[in-house]
């Protein structure tokens, strides 16, 4: 790559626009930063090489001109928030009933929309390859849109010195001249210390800096928003994070998921208040609990019993050898603690679920009759059951939870919330006969059944929702997070400023820019030029912005 030797014998790297040490304007070089050369110079990224917009040559520089495009980053962005958008409008196949279908609850709750939001695979979006290529070239882009522009400034920046070359000088926005040998240095000097100036001197010349610091915002911002992709990636990592859901009934014992068959828990008991609106500490909420059609829970919360298997390893089929650990509550935003990071959430129940029911077997005409009774399990059903009489009642089908569809049985979940069965009755020298029995429902298949089975009794019990949860991402997008907001901070509430000095002849130049707030600059140029001799400059770019007012105003002519 061919290098730019400058006249003041700095070597500055191919598109170079402003040498990096004195400033000269490479002419041939600002089409880099305008359309066409301006009366004022183009300051941004004071006027250093960018790889994105000198090498377009190979692949690599195609590639990364590609990803350092600020045009190409909003677009990657705008994809995904519209990616993110779509994936909420049904929702995530993580958040359906438990024992749902994807494949039929979408189209069954959602119509033809639910299916094809299903079908183009927006029930796992955030989960998707291409979800996931999308937040990696988004990285990618951060990462490399901030190489682009951060080394080169840094190097600048480094390198510049406080004599600068003419034209320099005269295209900066801030510019004034003064012709006289009585100028006070020492005042001047004294006057950019008192604004926390940091001085510079080469053979006469000041620069006068400071807040170089707040040019790195951007690149802080950038810092702590790779970070927080980062965290957001891990999530898909299940050592570092893991978000299941767990049923278990009263007086059940299960093993809690995730913990490698380590830990159990067995659901003491679990209570459900709900608000009293007789309760004179509720009464600024009685107007509200009245408009609910139902009642309103205060609280809701699983006294567990959480155990450790000892007899590890796992053996699996192996009943396992239980020690309890503790017995603790989980409450709505209150946790019970496991080891690993691992914690219990309170996040769902179900009341009164059907845990078994008892049928008797009767004459189909008579229902003060009785050959004898039988208890299913709702819960682990056996295939048939022996009545006194010889009878047996064998299950052809269970299904949990049921519905109709054109007269047909149709198991909608595997939880029993409305159960029904097809039974067999073989009855000693009798033809066998088949039932359909459950809540409210009694069929006779064929019409011609002599016995019938009726509902005597049921049992139920309530079932806490339970999620188990470990997230070693939180800390990482934290700690993005504050990273982004310190770059934010150092960028917005503070401004690169930087005062040239020149002495020329019998007088001196003054030049300055900063990277925004032009107002703060010329206030403090004000204040340090009073009562040095030196008039203060002007501000170029309102001068000729005046200029072509009057020109459209017709007051002067082209």
């Amino acid at each position: 790559m061919s290098k730019i030797t400058c006249e003041c014998g700095h070597v500055n790297p191919e598109g170079t626009v402003l040498c990096e040490a004195c400033g000269k304007p490479f002419e041939a070089n600002q089409h880099l930063n305008n359309n066409k050369p301006e009366q004022l110079l183009n300051m941004r990224y004071d006027g250093s090489a960018r790889r994105s917009q000198t090498y377009q040559r190979t692949f690599i520089d195609k590639t990364w001109n590609f990803f350092s495009s600020v045009k190409i980053g909003v677009s990657i962005i705008i994809v995904i928030v519209v990616a993110s958008a779509l994936g909420t409008i049904f929702p995530q196949e993580m958040y359906l009933p438990p024992g749902s279908d994807p494949s039929t609850h979408y189209k069954d709750q959602y119509g033809i929309l639910g299916q094809i939001y299903y079908q183009l695979g927006f029930h796992n979006l955030y989960s998707s390859w291409w979800y996931l290529l999308l937040l990696a070239m988004l990285g990618i882009s951060i990462v490399i849109a901030s190489i682009d522009r951060f080394v080169p400034l840094y190097k600048t920046l480094k390198k510049q010195k406080p004599k600068r070359h003419p034209n320099f000088m005269k295209k900066q926005r801030i510019f004034g001249e003064t012709d006289s040998g009585n100028i006070d240095y020492k005042k001047l000097k004294a006057n950019l210390k008192s604004k926390r100036y940091n001085l510079y001197e080469e053979d006469g010349n000041i620069l006068a800096e400071k807040n170089r610091f707040s040019r790195w915002g951007p690149y802080v911002n950038h810092i702590g928003l790779i970070i927080v992709l980062l965290g957001a990636m891990l999530r898909f990592v299940p050592a570092m994070y893991m978000d299941e859901f767990l049923w278990v009934r009263e007086g059940e014992t299960k093993q809690i998921v995730g913990t490698d068959g380590i830990y159990y828990m067995k659901n003491k008991d679990f209570i459900l208040e709900n608000y009293d609106m007789e309760d004179e500490g509720n009464s600024q909420f009685r107007e509200s609990l009245q408009k609910q059609s139902a009642p309103v829970p205060e609280n809701y919360q699983t006294n567990a019993v959480i155990y450790k298997r000892t007899d590890l390893p796992v053996v699996p089929g192996k009943e396992p050898e239980l020690k309890k650990v503790k017995e603790a509550e989980a409450r709505v935003n209150h946790p019970i603690p496991l080891e690993n990071g691992i914690s219990l959430y309170q996040a769902s129940y179900q009341l009164n679920e059907f845990s078994s029911m008892t049928f008797k077997l009767h004459d189909k005409g008579d229902e003060e009759s009785n050959y004898g009774e039988f208890t299913v399990d709702l819960i682990e059903p056996k295939d048939e059951y022996k009545l006194d009489n010889g009878t047996v009642v064998r299950l052809e089908r269970y299904f949990p939870e049921f519905e109709l569809d054109d007269g047909e049985p149709k198991q909608v979940s595997k939880f029993p919330r409305n159960p029904a069965f097809i039974f067999e009755v073989d009855a000693p020298g009798e033809e066998t006969e088949v039932s359909f029995a459950g809540i409210g429902v009694n069929i006779d298949a064929s019409g011609n059944n002599d016995y019938k089975l009726g509902l005597t009794n049921f049992e139920t019990r309530d079932v806490t929702g339970l999620t188990v949860k470990k997230d070693y991402t939180l800390p990482i997008i934290a700690v993005g997070a504050a990273i982004f907001m310190i770059g934010v901070i150092q960028g917005m509430y503070w401004n690169h400023r930087r005062i040239w000095i020149q002495p020329k002849g019998t007088g001196v130049w003054v030049a300055g820019h900063t990277n925004k707030n032009w107002f703060a600059l010329k206030k403090d140029i004000d204040r340090t030029l009073e009562g040095t001799g030196i008039a203060f400059p002007v501000d170029q770019q309102e001068e000729k912005d005046a200029e072509e007012r009057r020109k459209d105003d017709g007051i002067i002519s082209d």
